[in-house]
């Protein structure tokens, strides 16, 4: 699998996926949300899609957050680190991960410390998430399996 296929199969296992829009669990209608939870221009609270433009959108975001993997990486990736990289920016941000220790670490060129930076990453509202513990380690475990 390449590193895109890799990321979009962990987002789809965690994200689920609506067709109609719906309202940011965190900005409500603030924040207008639809399939793998996509946000931002042209996405109201009367957006609909069908199953392929869905799966169209969580691939063209995932190849540009690949791409911007490779800007803010300084080290060869391989397809299982990288994969587990852009599914853990789709869901925390790239920002998080450019200012994170877990990139400082994957840019040492020390992926083990790195994929254990993995673990820190399970909170919301303070609050220890099950199912951030249960994708932080589905991120590591593909990570872990590259490296």
């Amino acid at each position: 699998m390449s590193w895109v296929d890799l990321a979009v199969s962990l987002a789809k296992q965690f994200e689920g996926c609506r067709l109609q829009a719906y309202p940011d669990p965190a900005h409500g209608w603030l924040v207008p949300t639809i399939g793998y939870g996509a946000t931002g221009y042209g996405i109201t609270k009367q957006t609909v899609w069908t199953q392929e433009q869905a799966d169209s959108d969580l691939s063209n975001r995932m190849n540009a957050i690949g791409s911007r993997i490779d800007e803010i990486c300084t080290v060869a990736l391989t397809d299982e680190q990288k994969g587990a990289l852009c599914d853990f920016a789709y869901n925390e941000g790239l920002g998080n991960l450019q200012h994170s220790t877990l990139l400082e670490l994957v840019n040492a060129g020390n992926p083990f410390a790195a994929a254990n930076e993995f673990d820190k990453w399970d909170l919301a509202g303070g609050e220890v998430l099950p199912g951030l513990v249960k994708r932080r380690d589905a991120e590591k475990a593909l990570f872990l399996l590259g490296s």
